[in-house]
Formats: C-alpha cells, sequence, structure tokens
C-alpha cells in the first residue's frame, strides 16, 4: 500500500506502507490493510498509526479526509505532524500551532500599526477629501 499525506504546507509523507490505523475523536478506530474495501473518512483530530516493516510512525491529524482505494491511501489534512509515538507528535503539533499563533499575534499588532499610520498620513495630506 502506499500513503500520501498532504496540508497546506505540503506534502508531509508520501510512502508505502504495510498498514495504518486511523483514529478519529468523533468517528473511532479502523485499520487499513492491502486490497481493503475502498473507504473515505473524516478525522476531526486524531492520528494515523502507520506501519513499515518493523518501524512505527504517528501523524497527528487536525481536520483530515482519509481515502483508501485499490491500495493508494490519500490524506489531506488541515495540519499535521509526524513523530515516533502520538505523544511526541501530538507535542510537536502543538508547539508548531502555538508558534503560528503568537506569528499571527504579531503580523496583526504590525498591521495595526501600519494602518494607523495610513490613516494619521492620509489626514495629514488631505487625501480623499473632495
Amino acid at each position: 500500500m502506499h500513503i500520501v499525506i498532504i496540508t497546506p504546507e505540503g506534502e508531509l509523507y508520501n510512502e508505502d506502507v504495510d498498514a495504518i490505523v486511523v483514529s478519529s475523536h468523533s468517528n473511532g478506530d479502523y485499520g487499513v490493510l492491502e486490497n481493503h474495501l475502498p473507504i473515505i473518512s473524516t478525522i476531526d483530530t486524531g492520528y494515523i498509526k502507520l506501519e513499515q516493516k518493523n518501524l512505527v510512525y504517528y501523524v497527528v491529524v487536525i481536520n483530515g479526509v482519509v481515502e483508501n482505494h485499490r491500495n493508494l491511501i490519500s490524506v489531506i489534512a488541515e495540519d499535521a505532524f509526524i513523530g515516533d509515538s502520538k505523544e511526541t507528535a501530538f507535542k510537536n503539533l502543538s508547539e508548531i500551532r502555538k508558534e503560528r499563533i503568537e506569528e499571527n499575534k504579531k503580523r496583526n499588532v504590525e498591521l495595526a500599526k501600519a494602518e494607523r499610520e495610513l490613516r494619521r498620513q492620509i489626514k495629514l495630506t488631505g487625501a480623499g477629501n473632495v
């Protein structure tokens, strides 16, 4: 089987796997082995356990869609992070999301400052007065 995991940031994972387990808060857990029936499901908050020979990885998924068709598993997620355990993957995703929130707050402050300066300049020049 082959799995491809894509987020808005780009391709996160693209490998052959022996099996996966999908776990979603609202949809529960299910496994997919080779030649599994076609399936489409969603993941609100959960993870995908990837089994590849003797290796096991976990991909935490926030708001995603999983499709299996002819041994090709496609995952499109709002956000995802891979780790060697569920805990590690969730922790790393949480840290990344916190960083993004802080970056957005900084950008919003800078945008507000720029907007105030633009209004001040417009007022000083009298632009927009008819």
